[in-house]
């Protein structure tokens, strides 16, 4: 970190002298008002919503139009000077942390709905379109867009793109990956590239897929084709609550084995449910250990026959009480506790992690009574919410950033959390990115090998490797000093699982 030098260092005149370099290169292209690089213009750039970690970017570019965009990337190519593309700043995993000798691209700028269609039912839109505007302008047309990440009211969708966005319907109309029809954008070196098509296939191989969740290290998305699906004629939401968290947990799994798919299925633990509900008054139940939100939507017949199976299976799993919304309003109700998790979380604590990864359904309860006894073992808080339906978790490890001893143990306690994931046949990540965060859990997950083979995919498209470095991949060095770092620890929980 550059705040560590002293002003007459080699480093800060390096520093000094390419940030000269970079400006005068873009301003050829660029107005005087979309070019910072004075410290007090970039501070606010300096992280994402990963606020742990900061970092103040070397310049902020913060370009108007495409062309812009290509000169940008051209220009940063030419001087072999790192590139970190930036929507909100939303993201969890400090995916967008700025590179310190590099450029942070802003694409707020870019938030226009171009053209939406309502036969084709499609809209195109540019990257820095808000996720709820995408709904609200469909809305007049019946349509609206169906991934809804806790943080829509604010977060891009280009940053949904980056990584995989999914939220609280996921279970039932996919992730950000299934909604995106088409996608254009830059490389590294300034190429225009589309991939994906306005029909329903394309030839060739898979790009699209391959670029959705790859947390802008293979390009540098700048418009959209997303689907739009039909708003349904009716939706309500069962609340249920549970005495115990493995019959929570069961619960979820057996609904599912009714082959039934809820348009929703959420979990809370009693310690988030007493956080929202002092916050927004949704009407939770404040004994219970666990609460779960299913949701059924479609035809008023449909919804019917629905609630009532679900209804069924949750009385047979134990459910204590069940409570199914009478109207929209008290629907919105049952879900504003969900919706605001996060921020309920930030009333209680200076500061939160908040965790994302992946198990199977059945190993729900197991996970949560696992992190239980993580809160003994790290003298830390944890606070669980989390998409059920599709067994991704969102712990939110409770701290105090200032204490530096209490963010080393939150830490440990989130690379615990996650390698006990794996552990269970799970993944690190559901949705919010690896990031810098999880750079040490893919030593966990992946082998050495494994992690080459995502390189040559990052080398493919960017050759020098430019685009967001340092982020989603580790290194064969990183993973080796993190094993060492274990080993002497005496922290090797799991050493069946490929790593270092």
């Amino acid at each position: 970190m550059t705040a560590h030098t002293s002003p007459d260092s080699p480093q800060t005149l390096q520093k000094s002298e390419l940030q000269a370099q970079v400006v005068k290169g873009l301003q050829a292209y660029l107005p005087s008002h979309a070019l910072l690089w004075n410290s007090e213009d970039t501070t606010a750039y300096e992280c994402d919503g990963l606020t742990a970690y900061r970092q103040r970017p070397l310049v902020v570019a913060l370009p108007e139009t495409e062309a812009q965009v290509q000169a940008v990337l051209r220009t940063c190519h030419a001087l072999k000077v790192p590139v970190v593309a930036r929507g909100a700043g939303t993201g969890l995993s400090g995916g967008a942390l700025p590179h310190a000798m590099g450029v942070t691209l802003s694409l707020a700028k870019f938030n226009k709905i171009i053209k939406l269609d309502g036969v084709a039912r499609t809209a195109v839109v540019q990257c820095g379109v808000r996720n709820l505007a995408i709904s609200e302008a469909a809305a007049p047309l019946g349509l609206y867009y169906a991934p809804d990440p806790s943080s829509q009211i604010a977060c891009t969708i280009g940053g949904n793109v980056a990584e995989n966005a999914g939220g609280v319907h996921c279970l039932k109309y996919g992730l950000t990956l299934h909604n995106i029809v088409k996608v254009k954008g830059f490389t590294m070196d300034g190429e225009a590239v589309t991939l994906g098509s306005d029909a329903l296939d394309t030839p060739g191989l898979d790009l699209l897929g391959v670029v959705i969740g790859s947390e802008g290290m293979l390009l540098v998305i700048s418009e959209v084709t997303v689907k739009l699906i039909p708003k349904p004629q009716l939706a309500r939401c069962i609340m249920a609550s549970f005495d115990d968290m493995r019959k929570a947990g069961n619960a979820v799994a057996a609904v599912i084995a009714a082959g039934i798919i809820p348009a929703g299925l959420e979990m809370m633990d009693k310690p988030m449910t007493a956080a929202v509900e002092d916050y927004v008054h949704a009407g939770y139940d404040l004994n219970a250990e666990a609460i779960l939100l299913c949701e059924s939507d479609g035809t008023p017949e449909e919804v019917e026959e629905e609630i009532g199976r679900m209804s069924a299976v949750l009385r047979r799993c134990g459910a204590t009480a069940i409570a199914v919304s009478r109207d929209e309003a008290e629907r919105l109700r049952f879900w504003s506790g969900r919706k605001n998790a996060f921020p309920a979380s930030g009333r209680i604590s200076p500061d939160y992690m908040c965790m994302d990864s992946t198990i199977p359904r059945k190993r729900l309860a197991d996970l949560l009574l696992a992190i239980g006894q993580m809160e003994k073992k790290y003298q830390l808080r944890c606070a669980n919410v989390f998409h059920a339906g599709d067994g991704n978790l969102h712990p939110l490890i409770l701290f105090d950033a200032n204490d530096a001893d209490q963010l080393r143990r939150c830490e440990l306690f989130g690379a615990d959390i996650l390698e006990t994931s794996v552990a269970m046949g799970g993944t690190v990540t559901g949705e919010h990115g690896v990031g810098i965060e999880k750079l040490n859990s893919m030593c966990v997950q992946f082998s050495a090998a494994e992690n080459e083979q995502m390189f040559g995919v990052k080398r493919a498209f960017d050759r020098l490797g430019l685009l967001n470095p340092g982020k989603v991949i580790p290194t064969l060095q990183r993973c080796a000093e993190y094993g060492r770092m274990l080993v002497r620890g005496g922290q090797l929980k799991h050493p069946e699982l490929p790593r270092f």
